[in-house]
């Protein structure tokens, strides 16, 4: 996937992730990375790092946060079913919606 393809997960979604060491685990996505096609889910894929002091950590220590996972291995949550779904884009009322492809629930209206 390149950095002009549409991502059809957004931040705030919530996805569950279909494979990997959290297999099953849902969680909201803090951030999505077009550039790389990752994107950091909340409880999901966390690392341990060694952080020095600093103003923010000024104790410093290891510190748990979640890594990136590959936009790949996770799908959106359909809010209707409570199961994971693809994601289409259509028109309704001249806007262009997302929606889960399961169900036909609108989940958000995409930005131009």
């Amino acid at each position: 996937m390149s950095a002009q393809t549409k991502l059809l997960v957004r931040r705030g979604d919530l996805v569950a992730v279909i494979a990997g060491k959290d297999k099953g685990k849902k969680g909201k996505v803090l951030s999505v990375s077009a550039k790389t096609d990752r994107v950091v889910v909340e409880g999901v894929n966390v690392v341990k790092r060694h952080v020095k002091p600093s103003s923010a950590n000024p104790q410093g220590g290891i510190v748990s946060k979640e890594a990136g996972v590959h936009i790949s291995n996770v799908m959106v949550v359909d809010p209707k079913t409570g199961n994971p779904s693809r994601v289409g884009i259509r028109v309704e009322a001249g806007k262009r919606v997302r929606f889960a492809k399961k169900s036909g629930t609108v989940l958000a209206e995409v930005k131009a």
